[in-house]
């Protein structure tokens, strides 16, 4: 198991991660036609939309976080196995919607399960990796899946819907779960008594305390992963619909829409690499802000079109490549071992969930009183900006400048 653990565990858990965001995405590039099946195109577009992409990631954030307490004592497999299997079929009954309430509730059973599912990636890493493979391993786990399937996701998914129209994009993605994914977790993971990197006593543990999830500088991480995700969901959920704004469309929108990450998948690739042999994670992390949100503030401020994308493309590959897998390798290593799960699991849903649903609705407005979905990109760079400051300050109080 030793040498195969990379595959077996690592590359399983990132085909995991690839399907659950091909199930997320899958909604940003159905809504034109559905929104005028389901009665909410025209002047409620722009509102109703943001209902519709974030009622997601609502109930993502509670599920993040009680998700990651409630079953910190429970065997991660059978925990995503299950969690899977829930979503999977969630996402191919959308296919059958008929009403905006279905389509909603269709989308809050995602979020929840994949809320749950998101804080016991990070259990694996720990369990399953060394200390100086964590950024990695995380890079592996939670970052190439989940930028696989938006990447290689819209360029597939952009051609299916304009070819056969939006039910099969949720029919093929949540077959995608239920026939590959599935039985791949089931024959590939191993249990957590397994694993090599954690003990009997780590895993089971008293009562979850601040000091366990590593003082009050957590409130600084919170606050900067919060303004990532609001980045990083404000401008996905959107992404599709917004380069079509900016005159691309057919394959050059999937092509458009695909490109952040596609940059992001080549530049995470080395800097992984880099930040694991010199241990200077904390910076790269707030490079990954700090960067990111400068590039995203000048967007009103260029008229070409094509500039336009290739900015947003180079400010998300940034981020992401720096910030993703070095900031949750610092929550990794700086918690006690059996509240990994739960410092993920309430960070991410704090982040990920509130964060994204606030960023779905600042885009949404914006767009509405604007028409341009630039001004909201815009604030959302000025926010992330504030994430990076807070990373500075948590390298200060928390008296580290590497991890």
């Amino acid at each position: 198991m030793k040498n195969n653990r990379w595959l077996r565990i690592g590359g399983t858990l990132m085909i995991g991660l690839f399907v659950a965001y091909l199930d997320r995405i899958n909604l940003s590039v159905a809504l034109p036609s559905l929104s005028e099946e389901l009665g909410f195109s025209g002047s409620k577009f722009a509102i109703t939309s943001s209902w519709a992409l974030t009622t997601f990631l609502i109930g993502y954030a509670g599920a993040n976080i009680f998700g990651g307490i409630l079953t910190r004592y429970a065997d991660p497999k059978w925990i995503v196995i299950s969690l899977m299997a829930i979503w999977s079929l969630a996402t191919f009954f959308t296919g059958f919607v008929g009403s905006l309430f279905t389509l909603l509730t269709m989308r809050a059973i995602l979020g929840t399960t994949e809320g749950v599912y998101w804080p016991q990636q990070s259990r694996f890493a720990k369990a399953w990796f060394a200390p100086h493979e964590l950024s990695r391993a995380n890079a592996m786990i939670q970052y190439y899946g989940q930028y696989l399937a938006l990447s290689i996701g819209f360029i597939i998914l952009t051609p299916v819907y304009n070819l056969l129209g939006w039910k099969y994009l949720f029919f093929f993605t949540g077959i995608l779960g239920l026939f590959i994914a599935l039985p791949l977790f089931w024959i590939m993971l191993k249990k957590e008594s397994e694993a090599p990197f954690l003990s009997g006593k780590e895993v089971i543990n008293n009562k979850l305390t601040l000091k366990a999830l590593g003082g009050k500088p957590i409130f600084l991480l919170i606050f900067s992963n919060l303004t990532q995700a609001m980045l990083f969901w404000g401008v996905t959920l959107w992404l599709p619909m917004a380069v079509k704004s900016l005159g691309f469309t057919g394959f050059s929108q999937g092509l458009g829409s695909a490109l952040p990450y596609i940059t992001a998948i080549v530049l995470a690739i080395p800097v992984s690499y880099i930040s694991d042999k010199t241990g200077r994670r904390l910076l790269f992390a707030t490079l990954g802000l700090i960067v990111p949100g400068t590039l995203m503030i000048m967007l009103p401020m260029i008229d070409n079109n094509l500039i336009k994308l290739i900015v947003i493309s180079i400010a998300l590959g940034y981020g992401a490549s720096h910030y993703t897998a070095n900031f949750w390798t610092i929550l990794q290593t700086n918690v006690e071992p059996a509240a990994v799960g739960p410092a993920a699991g309430i960070l991410n849903g704090i982040s990920a969930g509130f964060g994204g649903t606030l960023a779905g609705f600042i885009v949404g407005i914006f767009l509405k009183n604007s028409g341009s979905y630039m001004p909201g990109f815009m604030i959302l760079g000025l926010l992330i900006i504030l994430g990076g400051i807070s990373m500075i300050f948590y390298g200060k109080f928390s008296g580290k400048r590497s991890v």
